[in-house]
């Protein structure tokens, strides 16, 4: 193991030397055998782009291993499913980031996000593990006492082989640092590549004839507390689109038969097209909650209501397939699992946040107007598809570290 760079460093190990939630996270599961990559992700809204780029790895290095890490204090069950191994990072104390170090031996690091924590970079950067840093925000999470230490920055900075941010600003503030400039560059965020599975054409051709032409928008993941909001814009919005039809993915499949009941009290005319009912020029509200079937729906509605967001609790859901199928996107305010990227697609005009019912059921008239979905769809598809060039480059960074510290052990 190298010296300390610095006597910063030095110090700050000392300062913040303990064993606080120490190695009993990764200790519950053995290391797998094979190449492991770490990957930590600051936030949950990054989490789903994450695991879509190590599925896409996977492709191109199938016998790869992954290790997903979080922030120490985060609650892991509030963030989505994760098909590959998640945990928290140990706290920010020296011993803790040792044994966590020594315990996974990765074959490199891939941190995305900001909140970067000295201990566990400068310890991983000794050990000759490979880092490298995505999405990077000028952010270093510093422990209390060591706070007034100079240099702690620069020197975690400075621990990776190359540093990606999506900020002009933030890449200004890393070089200040007197980083090398060459590791810095300017690089959109990491997004779940647009890949929706393909739709068997005759069944999209029947749909299509069977509509008519009528328009259509679709409410999708709508929670059980969300039904009236949703039922309450459609009839809103019927009163200027006569011949509207809403199709209600329902979040949780025991409500729809009590759904189904509502509606017809509601003297709203439906059918659940799971249950194989026919759309007739009648039907104003199609009921479904397989959500296979969102993949049609996408496609034949011009405008999606991404549910689980109108009401607390539930934290939204991601809207990249909807816009991947060409659909508009609306949402309500309690979005916090997806924040950032519903605040990107704001930024491009691609998104509407509403926030009660009037205030959607307006929306649904406001954006099937000619050519206005059209437009958000398209700008919403150019956000989504702007950072994929960067990630098969980076894909390819991660696969020329792997091959390179696999050619540098085996001629040792």
């Amino acid at each position: 193991m190298s010296k300390p760079r610095s006597l910063s460093l030095a110090a700050y190990r000392v300062l913040s030397w303990g064993m606080r939630n120490g190695v009993a996270p990764q200790s519950k599961m053995p290391r797998p055998e094979g190449e492991l990559v770490w990957i930590q992700v600051a936030t949950p809204d990054r989490l789903r782009a994450v695991t879509d780029f190590c599925r896409r790895l996977l492709q191109v290095r199938a016998n790869l291993n992954f290790l997903l890490t979080v922030p120490p204090d985060e609650d892991l069950s509030n963030w989505p499913d994760c098909k590959f191994p998640l945990i928290n990072l140990p706290q920010e104390q020296s011993g803790a980031a040792r044994e966590f170090v020594e315990y996974w031996r990765p074959n490199m690091g891939v941190w995305v996000g900001g909140d970067l924590m000295p201990n566990i970079i400068t310890r991983a950067d000794e050990q000759a593990i490979p880092l490298v840093l995505f999405d990077a925000q000028f952010s270093v999470t510093l422990s209390r006492n060591a706070r007034w230490l100079p240099d702690i920055t620069r020197v975690t900075f400075d621990c990776f082989r190359k540093i990606l941010t999506p900020s002009a600003q933030t890449a200004r503030q890393i070089r200040r640092l007197g980083i090398q400039s060459g590791k810095v560059a300017e690089s959109p965020p990491l997004r779940i590549s647009p890949d929706p599975r393909p739709w068997p054409e005759d069944e999209l051709i029947e749909t299509t004839h069977t509509l008519a032409g009528r328009p259509v928008w679709l409410a999708a993941w709508v929670q059980d507390k969300e039904f009236i909001s949703v039922l309450t814009a459609h009839r809103q919005a019927l009163r200027m689109l006569h011949r509207l039809v809403l199709v209600l993915h329902v979040a949780d499949e025991p409500e729809v038969m009590p759904l189904r009941r509502r509606l017809e009290s509601m003297d709203l005319r439906c059918v659940n097209w799971d249950e194989g009912d026919l759309i007739e020029d009648t039907t104003q509200v199609v009921l479904t909650s397989d959500p296979e079937n969102l993949g049609l729906w996408h496609r034949m509605a011009a405008v999606t209501f991404m549910g689980s967001s109108l009401e607390r609790g539930a934290g939204g859901q991601d809207p990249s397939e909807a816009i991947a199928l060409g659909s508009a996107i609306m949402f309500g305010p309690y979005v916090h699992r997806h924040q950032e990227f519903y605040s990107s697609l704001q930024q491009v005009n691609a998104a509407k946040e509403v926030k009660t019912a009037t205030e959607l059921g307006d929306a649904v008239v406001q954006l099937l107007a000619p050519d206005h979905a059209a437009d958000m769809a398209l700008a919403g598809w150019k956000l989504l598809t702007e950072g994929a060039p960067q990630a098969d480059a980076l894909i390819e960074l991660v696969q020329d570290i792997l091959d390179q510290r696999s050619a540098d052990h085996a001629g040792t």
